[in-house]
């Protein structure tokens, strides 16, 4: 883990902070999920060296203004790409998983680069034409 990573306690105390920032201002931000795809032969937990890598990677892809940590300790690294202008379209989704894909598959060994699962979700889920 790096000095910027934070533990899995810590990052959803800012993840919470981001969350409660992004509804008062009505801007969204991401959160983008990795993880490895379990196989029965290998344990659900990342090996250190692993995690380390994979951060390396995420920092490659993140703004300053933007953190990272385990969001499930050991199995879930988690990213938050903090305040966006405007909500994030599909490509745009596209376009981050394309480029996070590609920095941390030049930082993962092939097998595991094959086993990386990236999710991205706009939070807080924002509803179209509804008004206050």
């Amino acid at each position: 883990m790096t000095d910027d990573t934070y533990n899995e306690e810590t990052f959803q105390y800012f993840l919470d902070v981001e969350q409660k920032r992004s509804e008062r201002s009505s801007r969204p931000f991401l959160l983008l999920l990795a993880h490895l795809n379990d196989q029965p032969e290998v344990s659900a937990r990342m090996a250190p060296d692993v995690a380390a890598k994979l951060f390396f990677g995420l920092r490659l892809c993140l703004r300053d203004t933007d953190f990272m940590g385990w969001y499930r300790q050991e199995r879930v690294v988690g990213a938050v790409l903090t305040q966006r202008s405007e909500p994030a379209m599909e490509d745009g989704f596209w376009r981050l998983r394309a480029r996070v894909t590609e920095a941390l598959g030049e930082q993962l060994p092939r097998g595991l680069a094959d086993r990386l699962q990236l999710q991205v979700h706009q939070l807080p889920l924002m509803q179209q034409g509804l008004g206050r």
